[in-house]
């Protein structure tokens, strides 16, 4: 049974076909055997890849290949690393459904352009971040919100390699949840010590990382 209903393929093609620059690689980290939506992951990510030439997918073993994992600093599954001409650092955790599959096309549309519609007074600001920046945004997959967020932060990792933007779906990572105290989503955590809950604007957001990168 299809993930992606059929009457939804033709517009999700032409959007992506209208949207995209340039190609994009899906890499996911599974571990079938003990992830309860590793399976369902990579069943949604292939039948995206069929949608558009413009998409590959590479699937890898969280275990067996803990090297690659390492590498792409993935610490958990099911991960997608939405790669462009170049790794932008952004990360999706968790089975992207619901309002979450928005999220995995706009990240997509995102990478493949390789810029952002930011204004230059944002980009001159990102610029000047010389410090990593780890940036998490804790979502569910029914959170009409969230989308603002996660976009802004993968903008941001677009923008200045330093940063680096996780998108995590609370309802497969409880502990993590637990660990920050998720009360509402989108929760966005900045460095482990920045943070906040709702949908901030750009400017109000890049505050928060500037902050988080003193």
């Amino acid at each position: 049974m299809s993930l992606i209903p059929e009457e939804h393929k033709e517009h999700i093609k032409a959007e992506l076909t209208e949207k995209m620059e340039n190609p994009v690689k899906i890499i996911m980290f599974t571990q079938e055997v003990e992830c309860q939506f590793c399976a369902q992951t990579r069943q949604l990510v292939n039948e995206l890849a069929a949608i558009s030439d413009k998409i590959t997918v590479e699937i890898y073993d969280f275990l067996l290949d803990s090297d690659k994992a390492k590498k792409y600093g993935v610490d958990k599954v099911p991960a997608l690393v939405i790669m462009g001409e170049k790794d932008y650092g952004v990360r999706f955790y968790g089975l992207p459904y619901g309002y979450e599959f928005q999220t995995l096309l706009e990240s997509i549309i995102n990478v493949s352009k390789g810029k952002t519609d930011f204004s230059e007074e944002t980009k001159n600001r990102l610029k000047e971040i010389k410090a990593p920046v780890h940036i998490q945004v804790f979502v569910t997959l029914t959170c009409p919100y969230c989308l603002m967020v996660t976009s802004t932060a993968q903008k941001f990792a677009i923008e200045n390699d330093l940063i680096r933007a996780d998108v995590i779906d609370i309802s497969e990572f409880p502990h993590l949840a637990l660990k920050y105290a998720v009360m509402g989503t989108p929760k966005t955590v900045i460095n482990e010590k920045v943070e906040f809950v709702g949908a901030f604007p750009e400017d109000l957001f890049l505050e928060h990382v500037l902050l988080a990168a003193i």
